[in-house]
């Protein structure tokens, strides 16, 4: 049976995962897709519905991103957002023009037509996020409001028969009241999906898919530990078994402990069928990175050696016909819509020379956000402590040090991290804070401790909290947790005597030291 798939149309709106991420949500599967994709071919993925997101042009200037306005002739239930909804509305001879007042926030809408599938459920008068300089004055044929502000005359509008509808608002984020419903209504009850997409189906059906593209080929996986990487393992393990070898590069900057219990998960004792490669380099990488401070030059050191260390293990291997990359959905969307993912730097294995050869890249994950690895990786069996692992940057903490890195320094920062981790998790803070970490500055302080006068290392505290992490700010950490972390730092980590906590947003800052 094919899958019910909702389409979502991006022209450049910043909220195009986020209505993808509420679409399954539903139960629905939802890819995005870049406005330049040609009609045909969108209409061959026979989507049971299209969604336009906004986007931050003008839709009468003739440079903005348009569509060929036969999509919304083809019979596809279409729900046009913010932009979308512009296009929509420009797209069948309505009119579209700069508003007298823009609107944006959280705005109080009026709905006036009752019998509109798009509000059912939804009372008469609700709040919704607007964000738009342009507004729809004339309607295109067929259409009628369903909804104004006191300054959007035309909030939601539709053309039922044609089932096209268009809201200027933004439903998809949760300061839309009643935007989950709105979006539901529209899947369910427009789309008529059924909402029978489960992880487990997608992990079932993975495996036999890359069992069958495989089938005697080798495939070479660089596993970083992280959840991504991980779960694409044991994916492929479970599809391929021994035809998979994961090689994983330690470069010495992982957190406390982290080394061995991906050892431990995937190496001999493990309970995965593969060939695990452990490649113990970090004193390599720290005489690399000696007398290094600039933090993109580190960085550059740590991605350029870990392509080295890789190419060393690869090349003992031999010729593969697979390479194995955890790439998930917002890497993809990032690195362009319709192109392939880019490999993240740390982990450009890409970069490999020609005597480390393989036929074809699979990327079991490209279609899924964090939280739905997370699932995956929960279906496989994985433990919860590795599903549910913080964050972590690919040069580790090389980024988390500020200045040059050294054992002593890593050391340092791990036993502080670690510390940190565990109160987080007897707090109960650790599934409520989205990302949190302590980072080693570069300055030094004189402090007492005892009789004595030390002149040692500051530690900063970083916690956010994010819904995409594009922009975070910082989370409100009870005192008394605070207070226990730096009296646990100060006392059982050795060259540490002051302890910080950075209230630092994104931006100006970024989630990261450095």
């Amino acid at each position: 049976m094919k899958q019910e798939m909702i389409i979502v149309l991006d022209f450049g709106g910043q909220y195009n995962q986020l209505i993808a991420r509420r679409v399954r949500e539903c139960g629905v599967y939802c890819e995005v897709l870049s406005y330049q994709t040609p009609i045909e071919e969108l209409i061959a993925k026979a989507p049971k519905g299209i969604i336009l997101t906004g986007g931050p042009n003008s839709v009468y200037d003739e440079t903005s991103p348009h569509y060929d306005k036969a999509l919304f002739e083809t019979g596809i239930p279409i729900l046009g957002i913010c932009y979308g909804a512009q296009l929509m509305a420009y797209s069948t001879g309505g009119k579209v023009e700069t508003a007298t007042t823009s609107e944006y926030g959280k705005t109080d809408v009026k709905v006036i037509c009752n019998n509109s599938l798009l509000f059912g459920g939804v009372e008469n008068e609700t709040v919704v996020w607007m964000s738009h300089t342009d507004m729809i004055t004339e309607l295109g044929s067929g259409f009628v409001v369903t909804a104004h502000t006191d300054k959007c005359p035309v909030a939601a509008m539709e053309n039922a028969e044609k089932k096209l509808y268009a809201v200027q608002y933004h439903p998809e984020v949760t300061h839309s009241i009643k935007g989950q419903q709105m979006l539901s209504n529209f899947v369910y009850d427009v789309c008529g999906c059924k909402g029978d997409w489960k992880m487990a189906d997608f992990t079932r059906n993975t495996i036999e898919e890359i069992k069958k593209r495989v089938g005697d080929g080798k495939v070479l996986c660089a596993l970083s530990g992280g959840v991504d990487s991980s779960v694409a393992a044991v994916l492929l393990s479970k599809a391929v078994g021994k035809k998979l070898t994961c090689v994983f590069v330690d470069h010495g900057l992982l957190r406390k402990n982290e080394a061995e219990e991906v050892e431990r998960i995937f190496g001999d004792e493990g309970e995965y069928d593969l060939n695990f490669v452990h490649v113990k380099s970090s004193e390599r990488f720290y005489e690399k990175l000696a007398g290094v401070s600039e933090p993109e030059a580190k960085r550059k050191i740590i991605g350029e050696e870990f392509i080295r260390v890789f190419e060393e293990e690869a090349k003992k291997i031999g010729a593969v016909d697979y390479l194995v990359q955890g790439t998930i959905y917002p890497d993809v969307i990032e690195s362009g819509l319709g192109k392939s993912a880019v490999i993240k730097s740390h982990h450009n294995v890409g970069g490999l020379p020609d005597y480390v050869d393989f036929k074809e890249i699979i990327e079991p994950l490209h279609m899924l956000f964090k939280d739905e690895v997370r699932a995956v990786g929960l279906e496989l069996g994985l433990p919860e402590q590795l599903v549910y692992r913080q964050p972590f940057p690919g040069p580790g903490l090389g980024v988390r040090i500020i200045g040059e890195v050294n054992a002593e320094k890593v050391k340092i920062v791990q036993d502080a991290d670690a510390i940190m981790r565990e109160e987080f998790a007897k707090a109960g803070l650790d599934k409520k804070v989205n990302q949190y970490f302590a980072a080693l500055t570069n300055m030094r302080s004189v402090g007492v401790m005892g009789d004595f006068r030390t002149y040692d290392y500051a530690i900063a505290l970083r916690a956010v909290t994010t819904s995409d992490f594009m922009t975070a700010e910082a989370a409100e950490i009870p005192w008394k947790t605070l207070q226990l972390i730096m009296n646990r730092i100060v006392n059982e980590v050795e060259h540490v005597n002051r302890v910080f906590y950075d209230l630092t947003s994104k931006p100006p800052g970024t989630i990261e030291m450095e």
